[in-house]
């Protein structure tokens, strides 16, 4: 069934109004409520289907401009359930505004399952994953009449923004929990756009990054240019024309392929930056696994190994890369990748234990079910994470970054830690906090202040590097000894902006001592701990597994 997208009412303060528009008759529908608001495109409302697409109108009738968004329609429609249905804005033609630099010529704004409107983060998710963005967020917090009134809008670049809780609601309530604030004499063309020739607005470079996300044809290079890194075209492409998926798991399955003779964790330090620290995270995990698949394994022993590596990537990604990156010749290992990618499709999914257990009762569900080969019920995780449900255990979060990723700031800026271990405060409580002559002793130190401070259950952060697994190896032996809830943090950063912070420290690293640990950064897995962290330039938790 067709459904028009309801009218936007004005607020109050909106200079745009008209006589013939809707406005707010009352801003109680949003107050104490969190909001987000989003930036008003100019463009032509569109609404998605499974089967079609139709602008405002239900009875719109072709229009040159809304060529591509069909085609976009047509991409991502197996992905829509029937009934649901993706709302945005179609910003291919120029209007009133012209733009030089958009992500794409869609944008999605809204999701609907039936009549009711999901909750803004599970918009952008859905969206996300189906390959289309959402529009620049420009605030979000609890509503906030005069935080809102100060915001500044450039209205020669931005019509206007739109104001909508972020939790679900149903249509009925759509007039009190949406409103807009566009500019004056927002159209200032004096002839209608589809009545004028269809003058293309830009797309910035970044742009070809949904153009994978959603299944459109790109160029390898383009691709490479945006994210800053060589990589082989080959595998890229056949990856690109044969991997069902769309989203964030299709551009990473793309790049691993692209990046698949590369370092795992230079690779996740280059690609934070440009495409985000959780497709970063994906893409060097599938370049550190994807030569797995070629392996022979014991049948009994390949689906825990496969419910391990689904711990840190998609494993239908996992064996589009494998099987990408063989040459024509290597029949035996190809053999292999499809013989595991049949076992792939019986692991079941962790969505349910996600849902239903948290914190380190989630964790020990997850390494349960590896161990039994299987993904546990709800009620067998429950009883086999039983003993951690009071949360009488010590906690320790182990930070993993090479000199001036930004380690010690991240870990002075949690929250409710007891103790923190710095093998740099070790060195210089001796004297020289350079001085590396004398790290076992060092480290021995350290490995007695963790001990002691796990003994007595207390929340401690091991600040150091832990480049490999072999600088982890001890810090996990005393975290076993005393049951801790351990956490791996870590940090990605490129090491052109590592470099930059390690030049403006009081004790700078030599340049050639931070290249090398660049080189050598071997990230944990996600497995390798009860939860792990991904920490962001900007030191935040930019993404989180389990």
């Amino acid at each position: 069934m067709r459904t028009h997208y309801p009218r936007t009412p004005h607020l109050p303060w909106s200079p745009g109004a008209s006589a013939d528009d809707v406005r707010v008759t009352g801003l109680d529908g949003l107050r104490g409520r969190e909001v987000v608001v989003t930036e008003k495109l100019d463009g032509e409302n569109t609404t998605f289907y499974a089967d079609g697409l139709h602008a405002r109108s239900l009875d719109s009738a072709h229009h040159p401009s809304r060529s591509w968004v069909k085609a976009l329609q047509g991409r991502i429609a197996p992905h829509l359930a029937p009934g649901r249905r993706i709302c945005g804005e179609n910003v291919y033609a120029r209007h009133s505004l012209p733009y030089s630099d958009l992500e794409s010529w869609f944008y999605g704004f809204s999701v609907w399952d039936g009549e009711r409107c999901l909750d803004w983060d599970g918009t952008v998710r859905f969206l996300r994953g189906v390959g289309v963005p959402t529009p620049p967020v420009l605030w979000r917090g609890v509503f906030d009449e005069r935080a809102l009134r100060k915001l500044r809008v450039d209205t020669d670049r931005r019509e206007g923004f739109v104001v909508r809780a972020v939790a679900g609601f149903d249509r009925a309530e759509f007039g009190s929990r949406v409103a807009k604030w566009v500019r004056a004499r927002h159209v200032q063309t004096s002839t209608h756009w589809m009545n004028a020739p269809v003058v293309p607005n830009g797309l910035a470079p970044a742009s070809v990054l949904w153009d994978v996300r959603s299944g459109a044809p790109f160029a390898v290079a383009d691709l490479m240019a945006v994210v800053g890194v060589a990589g082989d075209a080959g595998p890229a492409e056949q990856v690109a024309a044969e991997l069902g998926a769309t989203g964030d798991a299709r551009l990473a399955g793309v790049l691993a392929a692209a990046l698949h003779g590369d370092r795992r964790g230079p690779v996740m330090s280059a690609l934070a930056g440009p495409v985000g620290v959780g497709v970063a995270r994906r893409v060097g995990d599938l370049v550190g696994l994807h030569r797995l698949p070629h392996e022979p394994f014991p049948d009994q022993a390949r689906r825990r190994g496969l419910l391990r590596l689904s711990t840190a990537v998609d494993l239908a990604v996992l064996h589009a890369v494998s099987a990408a990156v063989l040459p024509p010749g290597e029949r035996d290992a190809r053999e292999q990748v499809a013989w595991s990618a049949l076992h792939a499709e019986e692991v079941g999914r962790w969505d349910g234990l996600r849902a239903a257990l948290h914190g380190r009762r989630r964790a020990e569900a997850r390494d349960a079910s590896i161990r039994a080969g299987r993904v546990l019920d709800v009620a067998e995780a429950e009883a086999v994470t039983w003993r951690w449900r009071s949360g009488d255990f010590p906690t320790l979060i182990q930070t993993c970054g090479f000199a001036g990723s930004g380690k010690s700031t991240f870990a002075a800026g949690l929250p409710d830690v007891d103790v923190r271990v710095s093998l740099d405060d070790l060195r210089e409580d001796a004297g020289d906090r350079s001085d590396q002559r004398d790290n076992a002793r060092v480290l021995r130190e350290g490995l007695d202040r963790l001990g002691a401070a796990l003994r007595a259950h207390r929340t401690v952060v091991w600040d150091a590097t832990s480049l490999t697994a072999g600088q982890r190896v001890a810090v996990h032996a005393v975290a076993r000894r005393h049951d801790a809830w351990l956490t791996h943090a870590v940090l990605l950063v490129g090491e052109q902006e590592a470099a930059r912070r390690n030049g403006s420290r009081a004790c700078p690293v030599p340049g050639q001592v931070l290249a090398a640990q660049a080189r050598r950064f071997d990230p944990p897995y996600p497995w390798q701990a009860h939860r792990t962290w991904y920490v962001g330039a900007a030191g935040e938790i930019a993404d989180e597994e389990p």
